[in-house]
């Protein structure tokens, strides 16, 4: 019998292990058994936290809720959190159930900095849009400066009869 992979915990292994018990094939189990790692620190209960960084696995072991979001982003199709229809229907208790359940971002706006967004308030809608990338930009055609001659002298006289 051959393994494919090497073995490090009993979690790669699978259901191998309980089906060499389950069908009396102790040459197998032994195998399994003896491809493991004999060191405590590469069995699974110690894996899971491997490729966590500091600030996650600080959050799992307080089990704190997901940070809050600090600016929310109105141009984009991502579903805003508004709680403020909890706090006018079921007063303040329940807002701040609500709250600590599903925050709010602290500020919503574009995904532009202020200086950006006063700027763009003064423009009209189609920079704005331009700007956003809703409104492509248009399109110039470059053409040959023969290309161009040939289209006007073909407009002369359609010019001159109107």
């Amino acid at each position: 019998m051959q393994i494919d992979v090497p073995l490090i915990n009993e979690a790669q292994i699978g259901t191998r292990l309980n089906a060499a018990i389950e069908h009396n094939r102790r040459g197998e189990f032994a195998l399994l058994l003896s491809l493991l790692s004999a060191d405590a620190r590469d069995m699974a209960q110690f894996q899971w936290q491997k490729e966590l960084d500091a600030a996650e696995k600080l959050q799992r072991q307080f089990e704190l809720p997901p940070k809050q979001t600090l600016v929310a982003d109105l141009s984009s199709d991502n579903h805003i959190t508004d709680n403020s229809a909890v706090f006018m229907q079921q007063g303040a208790r329940a807002f701040q159930l609500q709250q600590a359940l599903r925050p709010e971002a602290l500020v919503i706006r574009g995904n532009e900095p202020i200086a950006m967004a006063e700027a763009l308030s003064n423009c009209e809608l189609t920079t704005r849009l331009r700007q956003r990338g809703q409104l492509p930009s248009p399109q110039v055609e470059i053409m040959h400066f023969a290309d161009q001659l040939a289209i006007q002298r073909h407009l002369v006289p359609r010019l001159a009869s109107a």
